[in-house]
């Protein structure tokens, strides 16, 4: 087969080609040897198609198929027939047609795999890591990138639609004090001084505004040097845009249709619009979250009230302190001991000093404080909660008011997930608005912007102290899981001076670290605002991946390692000379 041309995909084989001679290319998916006959599944992006080797057809092709092994890549050409009924294999696409080869080609060899492709789920996710182009075989790894393309496509579908203009922003460029910690790249040139590799385009698509260019787009590439987790890389993907001369609900209008579009162009998946909308308080006081999961009920319920003159010693410290006592309340299920037990232990892992239960039982309150509780509790308990019955369980986590609701809102997920109540096939959208403009800083003991410090006051912010200063700030979750934020941006310099100062930044910090923006907002700045969205995180959401491990073509570990190409790596100290840097040793603790 010198000079073969591939004729179709192995997935693609049809009714349409039956009683035709095609010419297939792939890798051998697996092998089996029936004696006169050797049949073999060959694979491709497309999907399998089953080979015949028989040496009525070809005694050549098949004395050489009694060679072939998994992930050998062949190229053979063959007459597409009919399977017999029995033989059908109606879970397969390809599964009603078989090919009767008659020339075979080796194109490579494979020796023994580091590990099987249909056992990946069962390796060490390191060892898939490092042989990652073994693991991006696997169907379901070509299914989750077919959907990435999908998504891409679709994303600059609909926003070319909108009248976007998709602009690229530099990799290398100012280190500025915006957010996470950054990767800084030395430079050869001009000995001494640092780029550094963008957090996200935030600057840059502030003075594309500034440049009139009204409405921009980038699906960008993004780097923070900062822990990670399941959700999160060094490096990553995300959907950055800008629009000027806009509000809130401009820009949200926007996302909603262009997140309908993805859905249904990369899903077939209806998208019912608008989002709901929730505030920030809101979704905290009632979920213990500013990304709250809406698939499932359980709220949090605030029972301070009820422990008024508690003789709980370690509720009395909590509301002496002007903390809070929250609930959670579950209906139809009966906790056993070791369930219960169980919940605590976990309460625990999740940060709490403890969780306390208690259930209504005949009208009477089980608990291991229940000796310590009014006759009557059990009615107070149920004048709280209405739906409250016999048999009904409640959590309780005492504390300062974010800390203690935010343990409520890790728990009311373990619960959700123990009592199976979480609809797995829903996409449940929502917009959280109203976020706070500053955080407090206890161990820095200042405040800090908490979006970004480029982020626009609510009216009548001047009015207020900065605790009760409301951002134009919003974000879209997707089944409790952050989608992407975005706010309205500051675009008068006054304003942005006071926002600086109210961060503890100095004029002359100001001028070093954001001076080009400063004298832009003074050079005719329109109004304006955007957002970012991720889109390792929106592919991971919609493919049902555990971890945006599973949408990356080659991914870091956890701990920040390219096991395949084994970086990061050192560098020899000449080529540090030429940066002028030299290593200082490492401080031991």
């Amino acid at each position: 087969m010198q000079g073969f041309k591939r004729t179709t995909g192995c997935g693609q084989v049809s009714e349409l080609l039956l009683g035709q001679k095609i010419t297939l290319a792939g890798w051998v998916q697996r092998r089996r040897d029936h004696g006169g006959l050797i049949f073999i599944d060959l694979r491709d992006r497309t999907g399998l198609m089953q080979l015949v080797f028989n040496p009525d057809f070809s005694k050549q092709a098949h004395a050489d198929a009694h060679s072939l092994r998994s992930e050998y890549v062949i190229a053979i050409e063959g007459l597409v027939v009919e399977r017999s009924g029995a033989t059908i294999n109606k879970d397969l696409a390809t599964g009603r047609w078989e090919l009767q080869v008659h020339d075979l080609s080796i194109l490579n060899k494979a020796k023994g795999l580091p590990f099987m492709l249909e056992e990946a789920d069962n390796v060490e996710e390191e060892l898939r890591l490092k042989y990652r182009y073994l693991d991006l075989r696997r169907p379901v790894m070509h299914k989750n990138f077919a959907l990435r393309h999908k998504v891409t496509f679709a994303i600059r579908e609909v926003l070319n639609s909108e009248e976007f203009y998709e602009i690229e922003t530099p990799i290398l460029t100012k280190n500025t004090p915006e957010g996470s910690r950054e990767f800084l790249v030395p430079s050869r040139i001009h000995n001494g001084n640092f780029y550094a590799l963008p957090q996200s385009p935030q600057l840059y698509k502030q003075l594309l505004m500034a440049s009139g260019m009204d409405k921009y787009f980038q699906i960008a590439r993004c780097f923070r040097d900062e822990d990670l987790r399941a959700d999160r890389q060094p490096e990553f993907t995300q959907l950055d845009m800008e629009m000027s001369f806009i509000q809130e609900q401009d820009i949200q209008g926007v996302i909603e249709r262009l997140l309908a579009g993805i859905w249904k162009k990369a899903l077939n998946v209806d998208i019912s619009l608008p989002f709901k909308r929730i505030t920030y308080d809101v979704a905290f006081s009632n979920y213990g979250s500013d990304k709250p999961d809406f698939r499932f009920g359980l709220p949090i319920t605030d029972i301070t009230s009820l422990f008024k003159n508690t003789e709980l010693k370690f509720l009395k410290a909590v509301l002496d302190k002007n903390g809070k006592i929250g609930a959670l309340h579950v209906n139809n299920k009966e906790f056993t001991r070791s369930e219960l037990d169980g919940l605590v232990n976990r309460a625990q892992q999740l940060g709490a000093k403890g969780l306390l239960w208690m259930r209504i039982k005949d009208n009477t309150v089980e608990s291991p404080v229940a000796n310590f509780l009014p006759a009557d509790f059990a009615q107070q308990l149920q004048a709280q909660f209405p739906d409250a019955k016999n048999g009904s369980t409640f959590f309780l986590i005492a504390g300062s008011y974010k800390e203690a609701w935010t343990l409520l809102g890790r728990l009311r997920l373990e619960l959700a997930n123990l009592l199976n109540i979480i609809p797995h096939n829903e996409f449940n959208f929502s917009w959280i608005t109203d976020f706070p403009l500053f955080e407090y800083d206890e161990e820095k003991k200042r405040w800090e912007a908490a979006h970004h410090p480029f982020t626009s006051p609510q009216s009548g912010w001047e009015q207020l102290e900065p605790a009760q200063m409301k951002a134009r700030a919003y974000d879209v979750v997707l089944n409790g899981v952050e989608l992407g934020g975005g706010s309205i941006r500051i675009h008068d310099a006054a304003v942005q001076d006071k926002v600086f100062e109210l961060l503890g930044l100095t004029k002359e910090q100001v001028q070093v670290k954001f001076g080009f923006l400063l004298e832009a907002q003074e050079l005719g700045f329109p109004p304006h605002g955007g957002i970012a969205l991720g889109i390792d995180r929106m592919i991971m959401l919609m493919c049902g991946a555990a971890s945006i491990r599973e949408v990356i073509a080659f991914p870091k570990t956890a701990r920040g390692i390219d096991p395949m190409m084994e970086a990061p790596t050192p560098v020899d100290v000449e080529q540090l000379k030429e940066y002028g840097l030299r290593l200082a040793p490492v401080k031991k603790d």
